[in-house]
């Protein structure tokens, strides 16, 4: 592994303990509630991705406009097979009115936006984004860094949410599997809209069958 290879792992280390603390320190330790630990959240993870993005020279808007009409496609396939999933889970009340309006943007918009970015983004564009198209041209080194990208993710997603007392056993297998699914998305269209899309309908399905019994959408005391 090279410097900027093991730089890279490093970023991802990185997401995966801030995800762990956020987790860990205000759901497990403050038990906030849901929406400050959104907020919380995602001020920690948004200034982690600005220096991420600066110091690696990293311009979003190019990550963004390459290949991304397959980038929303299948993010929206792939969301939608996720909401049916979240559908197939028991349900709970939901607010209504301007309250549902409010919790699909704070819940499904920011919290599935946030967690795409640090769970999936991150670690697919440290891992297999950051090399060089020589070598991405050559399918066994393009399988190794796709399968490292994976790993990546897995290890980011399995620290964030062992922060939280509800997946500390066998249920963190659930997040565990839907983040594979959604990483694969990114690797699958090349765009970072699809896991990005793919998280926020999976996040406002669940705000819709009802927040306090959809496991998408911890914390839950």
């Amino acid at each position: 592994m090279n410097i900027s290879s093991r730089d890279q792992l490093l970023w991802v280390s990185g997401a995966g303990v801030l995800g762990l603390g956020c987790s860990a320190i205000f759901s497990a330790r403050l038990h906030w509630s849901r929406a400050a630990f959104v907020l919380a959240y995602s001020v920690l993870v948004a200034a982690f991705l600005i220096a991420y993005l600066r110091l690696n020279r990293i311009d979003p808007l190019t990550q963004i406009r390459r290949r991304w009409v397959s980038g929303a496609v299948v993010g929206t396939l792939t969301g939608l097979v996720l909401a049916r999933n979240v559908f197939g889970q028991p349900g709970s009340a939901r607010p209504s009115g301007a309250g549902l309006v409010g919790a699909l943007v704070w819940l499904g918009l920011v919290y599935g936006s946030v967690d795409a970015l640090l769970l999936n983004v991150i670690p697919v564009l440290s891992l297999y984004g950051m090399r060089s198209r020589d070598e991405l041209r050559r399918p066994r080194r393009r399988l190794c860094w796709g399968l490292a990208a994976v790993a990546g993710s897995l290890l980011t997603t399995a620290l964030y949410h062992l922060g939280f007392t509800e997946f500390r056993g066998p249920a963190l297998l659930q997040p565990l599997v839907g983040n594979t699914i959604i990483t694969g998305t990114y690797l699958l269209a090349g765009n970072p809209l699809a896991p990005l899309i793919a998280h926020v309908l999976m996040h406002a399905a669940a705000v819709i069958h009802g927040m306090d019994a959809t496991v998408q959408l911890p914390p839950h005391y």
